[in-house]
């Protein structure tokens, strides 16, 4: 009975790190703005874009640069999501099990490999 005590609480106690990991991952929005004061952006839970604000310096700059530091920014946002995501699942489900081992890595490939600057020119510009 003690031995089944045990492994119920761990369980429990699984349960409730794996909650607490999970809602603070849902929660996690990163904001980073690029060092010329160009542009800021934030990035949900997912890497999604969620705000972009522009600075009025991007008046004096070429189309191309403005959009290059966008995306650059935007990448630079997700690496530094996934870090924090690393960090979150670290201090709540630990780092000793396959499973939440497996989990970090997961969401570390997910944000770091999404690079929306990947696609060829052609797919990026099909539709203008």
């Amino acid at each position: 009975m003690d031995r089944l005590a045990a492994w119920k609480g761990r369980i429990d106690r699984l349960a409730a790190d794996t909650k607490a990991m999970s809602d603070r991952l849902q929660e996690l929005r990163v904001t980073v703005a690029d060092g010329n004061g160009l542009c800021e952006v934030t990035v949900d839970s997912v890497g999604a874009l969620v705000d972009l604000r522009l600075g009025p310096r991007i008046q004096r700059v070429a189309p191309e640069v403005v959009a290059r530091t966008i995306m650059d920014t935007i990448r630079e946002a997700k690496r530094q999501l996934a870090d924090r995501s690393q960090e979150i699942i670290a201090d709540t489900v630990g780092t000793e099990s396959a499973a939440a081992r497996a989990i970090a890595e997961r969401v570390g490939q997910q944000l770091r490999d999404s690079d929306p600057a990947a696609d060829s020119p052609d797919d990026r510009h099909s539709g203008w």
